[in-house]
């Protein structure tokens, strides 16, 4: 509704300021006048109306869920759909007990959207960021074949799954990263604090100090004066990874070389694969064509190399290749990948196959995270023996020295 400023006078010919809401100009001096007010100026406020229709368009916005309450959300949407229940009374429910504000909200946009005539699946298309358009698109297919609640099952299973493959690569990742991470910080400390303060004794001790020695306490000296510089450059060095990740070129670079590292190709590989895999299926099992259900797969995909690879093999098959031959040609497919899902189209039973393809990816992944685990702990006990015996060897050689003077 239109918004007017006001000029009026009031019984006692004071000046009075204000805003109504009203149709039109007419409406609004007779709401002025119902107040007691005599108008002196009325003026439409179209900033007010600008502001009221952006603040209308942000309230109909879906806010971004984490993974752990897009699983919760899409489990209770599921058994309530499965129950019979209509959709509006099951998102006023899920509203009414959303543990979170988020989740709150999103109900709340997404019951007033379909109350409005909109789907379930257009709610969720305009809002791809909040749930991501595989989301969007399993359920535009679970609609259409009237099959919603078996497509939220499938969906979430898919959820599951993603959260069970990001939990076991962090798992594998996160023991080396928090290693490397506590050895900076210990030998920080060393070179800043015990280096300096034994440097008297050791030049009580006479003698020319042994290279590992000077350098140490040369860079204890250069922390405890230049510590903003070592601040300044972390800064640099966190941004500058930030960036290399956010980037699309450098992203691609990183990603390509990640892929030629060995066993951290076969974890990159095979957690992309995964995910890729459990999507397929999902889709191709909702009645989906192969087709789009090579696009929505391809969206899960994180390195770049390995999605520009199904995107060519998507549009080979929307030529008329099969699936098989399609991803044979990308030469990034494992070969019984390759073997499996050619075997599913030539039996007709692609979906089983796929099924059976995807525990043989997971199975592999366990696989490669286990060994992956078992190389880094010697690999981290080398680097942190390596760190410990290079200062061990600074702190006493100028003992060794003065003693074999003696």
């Amino acid at each position: 509704m239109p918004s007017f400023n006001y000029i009026a006078m009031n019984k006692n010919k004071n000046t009075v300021k204000g805003r109504v809401d009203a149709l039109d100009l007419q409406s609004a001096r007779a709401e002025i006048r119902k107040k007691g007010l005599t108008p002196v100026k009325i003026t439409e406020d179209t900033n007010f109306a600008a502001r009221e229709k952006r603040a209308a368009a942000k309230r109909n916005v879906l806010p971004e869920l984490p993974l752990k309450d897009k699983i919760d959300f899409t489990q209770t949407l599921q058994i309530l759909t499965a129950t019979g229940i209509p959709i509006i009374e099951t998102l006023a429910f899920m509203e009414e007990n959303a543990e979170t504000k988020n989740v709150k909200k999103v109900c709340s946009v997404i019951k007033s959207n379909i109350v409005s005539g909109s789907t379930l699946a257009e709610t969720l298309e305009k809002n791809r960021k909040a749930f991501g358009r595989v989301y969007a698109g399993l359920t535009r297919a679970g609609e259409d074949s009237g099959e919603l609640d078996i497509t939220l099952g499938r969906m979430l299973e898919l959820l599951k799954k993603q959260a069970a493959i990001k939990g076991k690569v962090i798992g594998a990742l996160i023991y080396p990263v928090f290693v490397i991470l506590l050895a900076l910080v210990v030998v920080t400390i060393m070179l800043a604090f015990v280096f300096p303060a034994f440097e008297s004794m050791f030049d009580s001790l006479g003698g020319k100090l042994p290279f590992v020695t000077r350098i140490c306490i040369d860079a204890g000296h250069f922390i405890q004066e230049y510590w903003y510089v070592l601040l300044a450059a972390v800064v640099v060095v966190l941004g500058l990874i930030v960036f290399i990740f956010k980037n699309e070129f450098t992203r691609r670079i990183l990603d390509r070389i990640v892929l030629k590292v060995p066993l951290l190709s076969s974890l990159m590989r095979f957690a992309n694969y995964s995910n890729f895999l459990a999507v397929l299926q999902v889709a191709y099992d909702a009645g989906i064509p192969v087709v789009n259900c090579l696009y929505l797969a391809n969206l899960t995909l994180e390195n770049a190399v390995l999605r520009d690879a199904i995107s060519a093999a998507a549009i080979r098959v929307q030529q008329g290749t099969n699936l098989s031959s399609a991803l044979k040609s990308t030469g990034q497919i494992p070969n019984m990948m390759l073997f499996m899902i050619a075997t599913g189209e030539q039996s007709g039973r692609l979906g089983e196959m796929l099924y059976n393809c995807t525990v043989y990816i997971d199975k592999k992944l366990d696989d490669i995270i286990d060994t992956f685990t078992k190389l880094v702990e010697p690999f981290m006990l080398i680097v942190i023996g390596g760190i410990v015996l290079f200062l061990a060897l600074a702190l006493y050689m100028p003992l060794f020295g003065a003693y074999n003077q003696i």
